[in-house]
């Protein structure tokens, strides 16, 4: 490597750290001009768009959410802080027009059913256009039907599919094999899908990328076309739930948060103090272990609900919260549950992991767990 190229790199990591530095003070502060200033800044000085789009913004909004986890930014700024992200994203697109397409394929970009995290599919849209590609962007929550519908109108070479929380994994499989069956092929992507994509193999995707880069890499070399078919069963792909437990946990989802809280109410003597807005903040807890649990079932992926609650203990603590109150949640779904041995032996280890968790001070990770 040549000494004015090192330097170049240099130069150019100065500049995206300098724009990250003022973006991140912009968006902690609610200052949306700021945060225009900061990036377009780093465009006219010579910042490449794809860097700016995943090295500036991208790494502020993963600062973002570790800020919100580990309590130092409300819910409120955090939405505020993606919605200014979004914005800065789409006038970027008047600042610095991507380029027309070239012979890349179309690719409808959008999310699952349910998931309403979309500035992760939007950064991939806005990479994959200035990349070459024709790019039907569908936002956040698409339901599968509409999906498939807009599909056979519009035909793509590719279906990027993505997903935040592993809680909307039974959708995305939904998704993948009706999607396959058109004869479209499906690469899916974010957090839901794990750090290694062992969910994305799992459900029977064509194609997993761990980022935005990634995909566009994908993309770049191409995905050969599924046959068109009938879709798959889900027990195809995954046997397990042939035991009902997944199927009849979530039926019973409404009843099962109603009676894990009025347990923890006679565990926890301390709770008949609860305001009515934490009684409602301690059902919505449970809920999201419940939905956590689900997916597990759905998965039969231990790690999925175990990482759960070690994340949710370190959030807790971040708020002063002893994590120690997830137990007795536990305990009344183990007594609720009793019937189901699969799903006992999860929460077996959910409690196990939870006996076993570190006493550090808990340093929460990015929010990709939870719903905000």
């Amino acid at each position: 490597m040549s000494e004015t190229t090192t330097t170049s790199a240099t130069d150019d990591e100065t500049l995206l750290a300098r724009a990250r530095a003022a973006l991140w003070q912009a968006v902690s502060a609610g200052d949306e001009p700021a945060a225009m200033r900061a990036v377009f800044a780093a465009l006219d000085d010579g910042a490449a768009t794809e860097h700016v789009l995943l090295e500036v913004i991208a790494a502020v909004q993963n600062r973002v959410g570790e800020e919100w986890a580990a309590g130092r930014l409300t819910v409120a700024r955090e939405h505020a802080a993606t919605a200014i992200h979004e914005r800065v994203i789409a006038a970027m697109a008047h600042h610095a027009p991507a380029p027309p397409p070239g012979s890349a394929g179309a690719v409808t970009v959008a999310c699952v059913d349910g998931e309403w995290h979309a500035l992760p599919a939007r950064l991939l849209a806005e990479v994959l256009r200035h990349r070459g590609h024709r790019v039907d962007f569908l936002g956040a929550h698409v339901p599968t039907p509409h999906l498939i519908a807009h599909l056979h109108q519009t035909a793509p070479a590719v279906l990027a599919l993505s997903s935040s929380l592993p809680t909307r994994l039974p959708a995305a499989h939904t998704a993948i094999t009706a999607v396959q069956a058109i004869g479209i092929p499906v690469l899916v992507g974010g957090a839901a899908f794990g750090a290694d994509g062992r969910h994305a193999r799992l459900l029977g995707a064509d194609a997993w990328a761990p980022d935005a880069r990634a995909a566009a890499d994908v993309l770049g070399r191409g995905l050969p076309r599924p046959s068109p078919g009938a879709a798959r069963l889900t027990v195809d792909d995954l046997p397990h739930l042939g035991d009902q437990e997944y199927t009849l946990v979530m039926r019973d989802r409404r009843g099962l948060v109603r009676d894990t809280l009025t347990a923890l109410e006679e565990r926890l003597p301390a709770m008949r103090a609860y305001t009515g807005a934490q009684r409602e903040r301690t059902a919505e807890d449970i809920a999201h272990i419940v939905d956590f649990l689900a997916a597990a079932l759905y998965t039969d992926d231990d790690r999925l609900f175990t990482d759960f609650l070690l994340w949710t203990g370190d959030v807790l603590e971040a708020r002063r919260v002893p994590a120690r109150y997830l137990d007795p949640a536990l305990a009344a779904m183990t007594e609720h549950l009793k019937d189901f041995p699969r799903t006992l032996a999860l929460l077996a280890r959910g409690r196990a992991a939870l006996r076993a968790r570190d006493t550090r001070p808990p340093v929460p990770g990015p929010a990709s767990h939870h719903e905000r």
